[in-house]
């Protein structure tokens, strides 16, 4: 019998991708807090979670058409320990820019992010190395040296 391959593995991991609703009040005050006082973010435990550990990248996307905050990555940071029940542990900090959808669609190194493709997809999501190489590029407040 074969065994299923898996999306992601610890080798493929570039980032966590945890997704809140834009147009959500919740969502709209962390971003108007920079984040301040996010220590975790409710996640659905599957085979993924089970590969979350402290130190891992994590980037926060905001989903929906919520004029005032459009979809896209609006903040980096880290996990600070193993998934606990239903939540992740993280630190979160805002990008001064946020990565918007529109940016990323249509950008040949993106074309297989899952969150572009599957936008109601599982949290957590994730981008794999080679997509987050693509991200810093656009954006270098995603460089893992700064």
């Amino acid at each position: 019998m074969a065994s299923s391959a898996r999306a992601l593995t610890p080798e493929t991991l570039g980032a966590w991708l945890v997704k809140a609703s834009g147009g959500v009040p919740a969502t709209r005050a962390h971003v108007r807090a920079g984040f301040a006082g996010v220590g975790a973010w409710c996640v659905r435990p599957t085979y993924r979670t089970e590969l979350v550990e402290e130190g891992q990248p994590v980037l926060l996307w905001v989903s929906g058409s919520d004029r005032e905050h459009p979809a896209g990555i609006y903040a980096r940071g880290r996990t600070t320990g193993p998934v606990g029940p239903d939540a992740m542990p993280l630190v979160l900090e805002p990008l001064e820019h946020p990565l918007l959808r529109s940016e990323l669609l249509g950008h040949p190194g993106l074309a297989t992010m899952e969150v572009l493709r599957m936008p109601a997809g599982s949290n957590p999501s994730y981008v794999n190395r080679e997509h987050l190489e693509v991200l810093a590029e656009m954006c270098p407040e995603l460089r893992s040296d700064g």
